[in-house]
């Protein structure tokens, strides 16, 4: 009678080893990781050390060093925080209106014809009116407080928004809405097991696009009248030809959109996985 010796491991499974190897980064199919910060770094390194020899002028276009240098004294600042907050409540809050508005009212168009006919000829004629051109405006009409800024974010984040839900609720198969429907589906049913997946992509680009455009709104109407924000602080120093304090605002409003973004394109990545990069439907 023979006897076997126990390997320990478990039958039909293949030896694991300890760590899992992680995917190597390929530079052949993923150029864009490298040229990103390469394209990064020859700008700046041309920005600093060409104007010079070029004759341009430090008032007129100042180098990145001294770029940094004022951002590194604005942030050690109380004031510029402030004024930071104040237009991250004046975007959200405009942003947060604009998208529910559109959410609400791209819906109804979309899945009412009656409601169609009769407000899509004045949201047209309303879209076609330059917003920035509206500020002032709002301005007499809200005062020079918040709320005006608020008002103008909403509206310059509500069209991308309200354009992007309509189209993507249009957007849904209607073979696969026939084939609900033969089967008993509710229209409610059918919003939501086909028209709002379909319509999620193209939600969240106008997601996407609304909330730069509600910091944009922000700051325009804070260059019309306020006392606090980066549109005012971006007017003073403007008024104290503190052109590098100009830029320093400009790289803060830029980071703030590319903050955003990201936000936005990681909730997308979660919920609306399969959306595809080229249906971006703008203002």
């Amino acid at each position: 009678m023979t006897t076997t010796k126990a390997s320990g491991k478990a039958p039909g499974k293949a030896p694991t080893t300890g760590t899992r190897r992680r995917p190597r980064l390929d530079l052949r199919e993923n150029p864009e990781f490298a040229l990103v910060p390469a394209v990064f770094v020859i700008v700046l390194l041309g920005w600093e050390y060409l104007l010079g020899p070029l004759g341009v002028e430090e008032y007129v276009l100042p180098r990145p060093s001294q770029i940094a240098a004022s951002l590194g004294d604005q942030l050690s600042d109380d004031l510029f925080w402030g004024h930071l907050w104040v237009t991250l409540k004046e975007s959200l809050a405009g942003y947060l209106i604009g998208v529910v508005t559109a959410l609400v009212l791209g819906t109804l168009i979309s899945q009412i014809r009656l409601v169609e006919r009769t407000l899509m000829p004045y949201i047209v004629a309303f879209q076609t009116v330059p917003k920035v051109a509206l500020a002032p405006l709002f301005v007499v009409w809200f005062g020079f407080g918040i709320t005006s800024k608020i008002v103008m974010a909403a509206v310059i984040s509500f069209f991308p928004m309200l354009v992007n839900v309509i189209e993507g609720l249009r957007s849904a198969d209607a073979d696969r809405i026939q084939m609900l429907t033969v089967f008993g589906a509710s229209r409610s049913q059918v919003f939501r097991m086909v028209r709002l997946p379909t319509a999620l992509p193209f939600i969240f680009a106008g997601l996407d696009i609304g909330i730069v455009f509600a910091i944009l709104g922000a700051v325009v109407g804070e260059f019309i009248g306020a006392k606090e924000g980066l549109g005012y602080l971006l007017l003073q120093t403007n008024y104290n030809f503190d052109i590098s304090g100009m830029f320093a605002v400009l790289v803060v409003l830029s980071l703030l959109g590319l903050v955003a973004h990201f936000l936005i394109r990681a909730v997308q990545r979660r919920f609306a996985f399969w959306a595809e990069d080229n249906r971006v439907i703008g203002a």
